[in-house]
C-alpha cells in the first residue's frame, strides 16, 4: 500500500472499516483515501470542495489574471469549464 505517497504532506489519521476490509486515510491535504485492505489497491478519493466550488466567474469584471487564475485554482468555473 502506498498510503504515504497518496497524500500531499503527513498522513494524520487511518481508520479501519467495521468490516474489516477497508482503510480510509487522512492526510494534512484534507484528502480521505480509501484502500482495500486484502489487494491493497487504492479504491479512491473523496475531497471536500475548495472555498470557490462551482462559483461562475464567467463576464466578471475587474479582476487580472493572477486573481482569474486563483479563483479556478480555487474551484471557480468559466463558461461551465471545471478546471
Amino acid at each position: 500500500m502506498r498510503v504515504r505517497k497518496a497524500h500531499e504532506g503527513t498522513v494524520q489519521t487511518l481508520k479501519v472499516s467495521p468490516d474489516g476490509r477497508m482503510l480510509a486515510s487522512c492526510g494534512d491535504d484534507g484528502a480521505i483515501n480509501l484502500w482495500d485492505l486484502e489487494s491493497g489497491e487504492h479504491l479512491g478519493t473523496l475531497r471536500r470542495d475548495r472555498p470557490y466550488e462551482r462559483l461562475n466567474i464567467t463576464g466578471i469584471r475587474g479582476l487580472t489574471q493572477a486573481e482569474i487564475a486563483t479563483l479556478r485554482t480555487l474551484g471557480a468555473v468559466e463558461d461551465g469549464v471545471y478546471i
